[in-house]
């Protein structure tokens, strides 16, 4: 549970950073800066409980950091491995829950499948109808260009 909240932080994050122009780590500090006070109104804390505990923010800390850090490779293997879209044309949800996905393959804390699953879930809550389908599918193709390049 803590790391699908911790994912779903995430995702936020990056989206927000993205359609605010802003710096994702600048995002990501002010974030965590509303998760530490402690008032009745803390928004994030009424959306994501007591599910983000220390693991939790530290899976979250590792997806947008390795992001940030690889965000220009990340992007390049997904161009590679979406046919017939380009990142202008997608829905800023299904790119941002991939660009997270490739990030967590990329750590490898977790099997590739429960990430596949876990960006599908997040896909369905905050995409469109197909949303799900999409990036079940980019993934499938990102994952058949490794294991035939030996990745």
């Amino acid at each position: 549970m803590a790391r699908r909240q911790a994912r779903d932080l995430a995702f936020r994050t990056l989206f927000q950073a993205e359609r605010g122009h802003t710096d994702l780590l600048d995002v990501w500090a002010l974030a965590k800066e509303e998760l530490a006070q402690d008032d009745d109104e803390n928004e994030l804390e009424e959306v994501f409980g007591e599910g983000l505990n220390t693991e939790a923010m530290s899976f979250a800390d590792k997806l947008i950091r390795h992001y940030d850090a690889h965000q220009q490779a990340i992007d390049e293997e997904l161009e590679s491995a979406i046919e017939g879209w380009t990142f202008t044309q997608m829905a800023q949800t299904d790119l941002n829950v991939l660009r997270l996905a490739l990030a967590e393959f990329r750590l490898a804390e977790v099997p590739k499948e429960v990430s596949i699953e876990m960006a599908i879930r997040l896909a369905k809550k905050y995409g469109g109808e197909e949303s799900g389908r999409f990036v079940n599918g980019v993934l499938a193709q990102v994952i058949r260009r490794r294991e035939a390049i030996g990745v």
